[in-house]
């Protein structure tokens, strides 16, 4: 049976909620709008519990990661705004049942790591996201460091997502957040976990989606240029959402098999084998992810 390590579904209280908003993020009717982005049509079947429930079990997932959308930006909220938005997500989120587990979400501008602590010893809670923009260079990951060792003494892993864009030029295609920014920011955080997060938090597993952006793909350069990618750390996994066969078996050349679990970020993305064989199918969608979360292959 699959785990998806990352997908998206708004309950109905966190779309309440940001229905009720007047400033960014917030929702008019299904229409979704950003600082950084163009309005955005939300499908509403998206997030039809349901609807989605019923899919994920049809096509053999045990397991659906389910993440609060950093793009949003609601992390970088401060004071009660953000933290009212954060438990709504909590709240909902934890009562959706089977086969849905979820990400925490904590604020990375008003740090609560006690609060961080009892939402992560729920079942339900696989771990904390964090939005890449909060880890975006070494002294990011140091500030962060209240929010990662309460993930580490719990014993649960880190996904690192990507976070809101910046306010660009409204004619940019719609795509180009999702392409640009986006990679920028978990490229960022990737490098600032390299050179600062491993020394600080030798026990954490951490993730980051769409493969880091590619960031391990850049060993070369980062040679050439004064650094190292230094020996493959197995505590550190790449979520594959929005890649395929070509990025993923490159991946692969530089970090190996154990460290590539499967995530779709589903609506935005589909599930993808990247058909490199039953062995690898199994490590992708099962073995590995289980090892991200700390269970048993």
């Amino acid at each position: 049976m699959a785990i998806d390590c990352h997908q998206h579904l708004w309950p109905p209280l966190l779309l309440d909620a940001l229905r009720r908003r007047r400033h960014f993020p917030y929702l008019r009717g299904w229409t979704l709008h950003l600082a950084g982005e163009p309005p955005y049509e939300v499908a509403p079947a998206a997030h039809d519990l349901e609807k989605r429930r019923r899919r994920e079990l049809t096509e053999g997932r045990e397991r659906v990661l389910l993440s609060l959308s950093s793009p949003l930006g609601i992390e970088h909220l401060a004071g009660p705004e953000g933290a009212e938005l954060i438990d709504v997500w909590h709240e909902s989120a934890l009562e959706l049942g089977d086969p849905f587990g979820i990400w925490a979400a904590a604020s990375v501008t008003d740090l609560d790591p006690d609060g961080l602590a009892k939402v992560l010893r729920a079942e339900r809670v696989a771990g904390l996201q964090l939005p890449a923009t909060a880890l975006a260079d070494p002294a990011a990951v140091a500030r962060m460091g209240p929010l990662l060792d309460e993930a580490e003494r719990a014993g649960k892993p880190v996904l690192v997502h990507p976070g809101p864009a910046p306010a660009g030029d409204p004619g940019l295609p719609s795509w180009w957040p999702a392409i640009g920014p986006y990679v920028t920011q978990l490229h960022h955080s990737w490098l600032a976990w390299h050179v600062e997060g491993r020394r600080r938090h030798p026990r954490l597993r951490i993730a980051f989606v769409a493969l880091a952006g590619l960031a391990p793909l850049h060993h070369e350069r980062l040679a050439a240029r004064g650094g190292a990618l230094g020996p493959v750390d197995p505590r550190v996994f790449y979520e594959t959402s929005s890649y395929g066969t070509r990025a993923v078996d490159a991946m692969v050349r530089v970090v190996g098999v154990d460290p590539i679990v499967h995530g779709s970020d589903r609506p935005y993305a589909e599930p993808v084998d990247p058909g490199l064989g039953a062995a690898f199918t199994h490590a992708m969608f099962t073995a590995n992810p289980r090892v991200l979360i700390g269970e048993p292959r």
